[in-house]
């Protein structure tokens, strides 16, 4: 597997991570280790994390590196390419780790890929941090060297439901509202379906779930799902899936020639794939809820982290490089404040973090009683039929207005 060096250190490769000015023990370069999906159904995303990673390298390394007790030290990435394969992942993990040495280790992405190669992290007792997975399975084992930087999906399920309890109070939707409700079989589509459920329940009379159906990973035939839903007549079609799944499944509910009052897909519905995939009017007034959006500030760090972006990829970021550079930047943060590269004393920096942060809510913080899972709020977005698709919820970083019921549907 070839290594997908990051040539951000003018240092020599293939040296050991742990090799240190014999005076000072200060290291001559701090290398990180990571695995994404670089190749394989996760691709895309993967390369977008890749993205991520790059810019916080460069940032860092900018002004010489990262500040260990009061010496720069370069920061240097060495990444390899999982293809989307759980047992890659973990044997990948275990080399970097084992083998080569790293200091610490960003984490890949997808739920089923960080939830087999964090184990390695623990059992070698090595900070892991990673962007890419946001299942509480992850983090309900007690691990303690694990930390993530994507907020619970059972959020994502409960803001997009606070937005559609608003538009049901305002009387553009249902009330009760019938909900087909359609989740991956992972971890992270049984959080998706728990956090409907939970709100369902926390509003009697309001919902009623009619279609309730999980799929497998990477389908290509949804139309027995599709049948299934068209029979339950509702009003709502909400979706937890990953991008190439969205993308063959809204194909289809499209060919079907299906239509729902309001139309969700989770995390997805806004990405440049699935319009060239879909055309715009095959995105148009899909709702989603995300982890980060570049319209939640043009101030401060977000600024920097757009002005940046676009400046070294001509093009602006997504949700999934800010989640790849403020995990990367909060390994950083935590090496520079404690002054080492001393695992152990990296891990209790990560466990106590508080810093300023792009994400919403302006803080990222790896809280113990959430097994270091960071827990935010995220922002609810829509596609317009002009292409653009503001955030529409909450009202305080609200960028545009929401449209419900979807003006397309008829009868």
């Amino acid at each position: 597997m070839a290594v997908l060096s990051l040539a951000l250190t003018g240092c020599i490769p293939g040296r050991d991570g742990d090799d240190s000015d014999s005076a000072s023990g200060t290291p001559d370069k701090i290398v990180i280790g990571a695995t994404l999906p670089l190749t394989g159904t996760e691709s895309k995303t993967g390369a977008r994390f890749k993205q991520g990673y790059e810019l916080a390298f460069e940032m860092e390394n900018a002004d010489g590196g990262i500040d260990v007790g009061g010496t720069k030290v370069p920061v240097e990435l060495q990444l390899l390419d999982d293809t989307t394969d759980q047992a890659k992942a973990v044997n990948l993990a275990q080399r970097l780790i084992t083998q080569d040495r790293v200091n610490f280790f960003l984490g890949t992405y997808s739920t089923a890929l960080v939830e087999a190669q964090s184990t390695v992290a623990e059992q070698n007792k090595i900070p892991y941090v990673t962007g890419g997975g946001a299942a509480t399975s992850i983090y309900a084992k007690g691990y303690t060297w694990v930390f993530g930087t994507l907020a619970p999906v059972a959020n994502l399920a409960t803001t997009e439901m606070e937005w559609i309890a608003e538009q049901q109070a305002a009387g553009a939707l249902p009330k009760p509202a019938k909900v087909a409700l359609v989740w991956e079989n992972t971890s992270h589509g049984k959080d998706f379906r728990k956090g409907v459920q939970d709100f369902a329940t926390a509003h009697p009379g309001s919902y009623e779930i009619v279609t309730d159906e999980s799929f497998a990973l990477d389908g290509k035939d949804f139309s027995a799902i599709l049948s299934t839903v068209r029979a339950a007549k509702a009003d709502l079609f909400m979706v937890d899936a990953h991008l190439p799944d969205f993308i063959t499944m809204q194909r289809q509910y499209l060919s079907s020639n299906m239509c729902h009052q309001l139309i969700t897909y989770g995390a997805r519905g806004t990405e440049s794939d699935a319009k060239t995939a879909l055309g715009q009017t095959g995105v148009d007034y899909i709702l989603s809820a995300v982890w980060w959006n570049k319209q939640q500030g043009n101030a401060g760090l977000n600024k920097e982290f757009v002005e940046k972006f676009t400046a070294m990829f001509g093009t602006a970021p997504e949700w999934y490089q800010a989640l790849g550079y403020e995990a990367a930047r909060s390994l950083f943060t935590a090496i520079a404040r404690a002054g080492t590269v001393d695992k152990a004393a990296v891990r209790d920096q990560l466990s106590a973090l508080d810093m300023d942060s792009i994400l919403p809510g302006g803080k990222l913080r790896y809280p113990a009683d959430k097994g270091g899972q960071a827990d935010y709020p995220f922002v609810v977005q829509q596609n317009l039929p002009d292409g653009s698709s503001p955030i529409i919820y909450p009202a305080e970083v609200a960028t545009g207005k929401g449209v419900a019921p979807n003006p397309t549907c008829h009868g």
